[in-house]
């Protein structure tokens, strides 16, 4: 080895070392600023769910039914959860006791998106060799995507989300997949990809992309070359995953049933259909084999479709989900629920800057110069990154799912442009090559040549024309030496300015990503930052002066903090599996005051609502009147949108629909002001330091209510004796329950259509598009 080889060898050592280095002290802000501290809403759910895990063991897990949640209702947590999360947080936290590391279940919570964003930096540094075979271009991907935003902004410390482990399991899954591809021996690392998919299958319900993914890759090497590698790797990649997937609780035997996974499904038959044929195609003539190719795709086809029809009529496929749906829609999915979702509306281009930075130019160009190196491997690279760019245009929260290809494309450009830099600047000049010396004339091709070459596709073509300019390109690039050396300086300059505008640009973004929700950062009139716990305060506040059977109603957004700092029940939470009853709460808190005191005397103990100036249930109002409109019909009479039910940008003040609800009541609260809630009805029983939580304890509620949901026979259980009791609302609310029609939405072809129900789709998406133009 030379010492320049030596050299450049200890440079990759220490760039995959502060790499690692930033991977992980990158996301380590939020531990900084706040302390070891859980934040936003799923990860407190998530936290919760793990310490249930480990207190009780796995059986009781599964069979947990939890009727503090989703009040009178319920949900059976143990069946309706991915419980990846909490296997490998338990799993980690009995590892470290057993070494005798001292570290509660909580602060390994914490620190697990820290842990998985260094072993998904990894994994995409495998993966991008595995598809360039170049280590330069591996490491560069992997400096990248350590501290890239895309890639940051659901795996920083105190985020115990499902996306913080799931993008590791998928970047695995993908490279063991590209691996099994490499040779005819390589098949075998399918095994790994199954598990690894399996994995975040018990992870995260984006599983339902990753092996759409891996599907369309298999599918187009297959239809341009197919190969018994092709057949085997997917066959025990498709047959070992979907075995492991379907053991998931919360999954069951949706890969067979759902719509969204039918293409892996099919692909899988597919496979198996070519590699028959292939034994076949040996040993009958051409024509012959053309004619039985297309009998047995003919009659496969006809098979399928009558099959498939028959099973659209018995209901057997599952509909595709509201969020699938609104990744093929202009504007919304037509279910006020799913948009009143921030991450769920389409992505700004200035989010692409803000997310990628100047990987906005160097992914494109890695892309283009792929092209022209393309290989089974690399094939996935740019499959995946053309889909996954088209769906992270649709939905603002998958741009996730493009941090990890755009850190390869922008690593293998890094790497390309870097080494021909170098290389101007230290190799010795070469002499040219006369073009008719170094290239054979082109030859005349055959019948079967030409269909070869036109079986390569693209990459043939782009061949051919570029060995046609190839002489000519070459004699004036060597020509120009000087000037080429003049453009590596300035691209080396170029780049390590940028270089170091992006890793700073990288470091801020990363330190507001990791700004804790639930403790918020401000400035006093003096400039001074200080830290407002109102969130933190109020929920401790229910906890230690609420008795333990209080039950607190607030938008849902706010139930998982709710339940897991209080441990008091709540009505709703960040699962929203019923949209009635998110509409139920709706009603409530848009209707006027009185009117909702006599549901929510049936419901809850207490009413809290976010009142600061920051993202408030102000704010968030017209999306609660939209949801409980499109369940009750009279909230607001032929409008789905709610427009009446609205403040004033400009002046602040409220609609009068608005100023007679129970919400604006609660909101602007003033003993000695001009609004004020009926002392009757409901008592301010806690205002936080800050202003931001208001909380109002529910005067006259139901005993008798609260009784009759609390106790076991008047719960519905699948079976006698089974642990799957859901509970039913009192019989006090009948009135009110009656005027609810079932929310159906557009997709639910399995279904008896309803008038009303088109009815309203119609009227709300031609408002939404009104109100679009």
């Amino acid at each position: 080895m030379s010492l320049s080889q030596a050299a450049l060898a200890v440079m990759r050592i220490n760039l995959l070392v502060v790499s690692l280095a930033s991977a992980y002290n990158i996301r380590l802000y939020a531990v900084q600023n706040y302390g070891r501290v859980i934040h936003e809403f799923d990860p407190w759910f998530n936290y919760r769910a793990a310490e249930y895990l480990a207190e009780h063991g796995t059986e009781r897990f599964f069979k947990w039914f939890d009727h503090t949640v989703w009040y009178p209702l319920g949900r059976p947590v143990g069946t309706t959860i991915y419980p990846g999360m909490q296997f490998a947080a338990v799993w980690i936290w009995r590892i470290l006791e057993f070494l005798q590391q001292e570290m509660s279940l909580h602060d390994v919570c914490v620190f697990i998106p820290a842990w998985f964003g260094v072993a998904s930096t990894v994994f995409v540094g495998l993966w991008t060799f595995e598809c360039t075979r170049c280590v330069d271009s591996a490491v560069c991907a992997m400096l990248v995507v350590s501290i890239l935003p895309a890639h940051l902004m659901r795996s920083v410390a105190g985020g115990f989300d499902n996306e913080c482990m799931a993008i590791t399991f998928m970047n695995a899954t993908f490279y063991f997949w590209c691996r099994s591809l490499r040779n005819d021996n390589s098949w075998p690392w399918a095994l790994l990809a199954g598990f690894s998919y399996f994995c975040m299958v018990a992870t995260w319900g984006g599983y339902v992309y990753v092996v759409n993914i891996i599907a369309c890759h298999a599918a187009c090497l297959m239809l341009r070359r197919h190969s018994s590698r092709i057949h085997r790797s997917y066959s025990l990649f498709f047959l070992l995953g979907t075995l492991l997937a379907v053991q998931v609780p919360v999954v069951g035997w949706t890969p067979l049933r759902s719509l969204e996974q039918v293409a892996p499904l099919l692909q899988f038959v597919a496979v198996q259909i070519f590699e028959v044929l292939s034994t076949w195609q040996q040993r009958l003539p051409a024509k012959e084999f053309q004619l039985l190719r297309f009998r047995v795709f003919a009659v496969c086809g006809a098979v399928a479709a009558l099959l498939g029809a028959m099973l659209f009529q018995l209901g057997y496929f599952a509909p595709l989900s509201s969020r699938v749906r609104g990744l093929f829609v202009k504007h919304r999915t037509g279910n006020p629920l799913v948009d009143s979702v921030a991450e769920h509306q389409a992505t700004s281009p200035r989010a692409y800057w803000q997310f990628f930075h100047h990987m906005c130019t160097m992914a494109p160009l890695g892309f283009l110069i792929s092209l022209f190196e393309m290989s089974e491997a690399r094939n996935f690279l740019l499959l995946y990154a053309g889909i996954t760019y088209y769906f992270s245009s649709k939905m603002n929260r998958l741009l996730l799912l493009l941090g990890p290809t755009a850190a390869a494309l922008g690593g293998i450009a890094l790497a390309k442009t870097l080494r021909w830099a170098l290389h101007q600047l230290t190799q010795p000049e070469e002499a040219p090559v006369p073009a008719t010396q170094n290239e054979e004339k082109p030859k005349h091709k055959g019948h079967k040549e030409l269909q070869k070459a036109k079986a390569e596709g693209l990459t043939v073509v782009l061949k051919e024309i570029y060995d046609e300019f190839k002489g000519p390109l070459w004699e004036a690039y060597h020509e120009a030496r000087w000037q080429r050396k003049a453009s590596a300086v300035l691209m080396l300059l170029t780049f390590m300015i940028c270089g170091m505008e992006f890793m700073n640009y990288c470091w801020a973004v990363a330190e507001r990503l990791s700004q804790a929700s639930i403790i918020v950062k401000r400035r006093n009139k003096e400039g001074q930052e200080i830290l407002m716990d109102d969130y933190r305060e109020s929920y401790w506040w229910l906890r230690d002066h609420t008795p333990e059977d209080t039950r607190i109603m607030a938008w849902w957004d706010y139930g998982y903090q709710i339940n897991g700092l209080t441990n008091r029940t709540t009505l709703a939470d960040g699962n929203t599996w019923n949209h009635e009853h998110i509409a139920l709460i709706g009603r409530c808190l848009t209707g006027p005051e009185r009117q909702a005191h006599e549901v929510i005397r049936h419901l809850a103990d207490y009413v809290l609502i976010w009142a600061g100036d920051y993202g408030d249930d102000i704010a968030k109002s017209s999306h609660m009147a939209r949801i409980a409109a499109s369940v009750y019909e009279d909230v607001c009479p032929g409008d789905p949108l709610c427009s009446k039910f609205h403040r004033n940008r400009q002046t602040g003040e409220p609609s009068e629909m608005m100023s007679r609800s129970l919400l604006w009541k609660l909101y602007a609260h003033d003993p000695m002001g001009e609004v004020q809630t009926d002392g009757a009805l409901f008592e301010e029983a806690y205002t936080s330091q800050y202003g931001l939580v208001r909380i109002f304890k529910v005067l006259n509620i139901s005993d008798e209510s609260k009784a009759w949901a609390a106790d076991p026979n008047n719960w519905k259980c699948d079976a006698p004796g089974s642990w799957h009791c859901q509970g039913q609302y009192p019989p006090a609310l009948s009135k009110v329950l009656e005027k609810q029609k079932a929310f159906q939405q557009l997709e639910d072809f399995n279904q008896q259509k309803d008038e009303k129900a088109e009815e309203y789709h119609k009227a709300y998406m031609q408002k939404v598009k009104e109100r679009s133009l």
